[in-house]
């Protein structure tokens, strides 16, 4: 099991679709997960540190857990089949709730925790980033400061015109 830094999520062209993206901590491996719009922006809010005027669905889960007296140690992104990636939230050290991979990594930023990948699922899908390509990491680093949850947001395109 390794630990990876969550770089952040962009939009993949031309399918609009998000991408999660991890990097291997002390490692070269990136691990790409698509995503959905909502997760990407509950993911992008955290990173930015926007706190909402009311909890939305991964602030609810991380204040009731805490307020039950619980703590998220940490989120493991555990396996992936047939495309799907599976995760856990360990709670309290040793608890362990199956959790979508997005989902569980929107309430780890939130938690402040750190987010750890099966070295199976790192062998499987992690992408290697030689270092001169370091470059576009560095712009998509640059992308992913200046982007903004509103860059996610999907508009109602069946209601143009009614």
């Amino acid at each position: 099991m390794k630990q990876v830094d969550v770089m952040g999520v962009r939009v993949e062209m031309p399918t609009n679709k998000p991408i999660l993206l991890l990097r291997e901590r002390d490692g070269e491996r990136y691990v790409p997960i698509w995503i959905g719009a909502p997760e990407a922006t509950a993911i992008a809010y955290a990173q930015q540190g926007v706190t909402p005027p009311r909890p939305l669905t991964h602030d609810l889960l991380l204040n009731v857990l805490t307020g039950l007296g619980h703590e998220l140690s940490s989120v493991i992104i555990t396996r992936m089949e047939e495309g799907i990636f599976y995760a856990e939230l360990v709670i309290d050290g040793d608890q362990r709730i199956s959790s979508r991979s997005s989902d569980a990594v929107a309430v780890a930023l939130r938690a402040q925790v750190p987010v750890f990948v099966e070295e199976e699922v790192l062998a499987e899908v992690g992408v290697d980033v030689p270092v001169e390509e370091e470059d576009e990491v560095e712009r998509f680093r640059e992308f992913l400061d200046n982007v903004s949850a509103e860059d996610f947001e999907v508009g109602d395109e069946g209601s143009e015109g009614s």
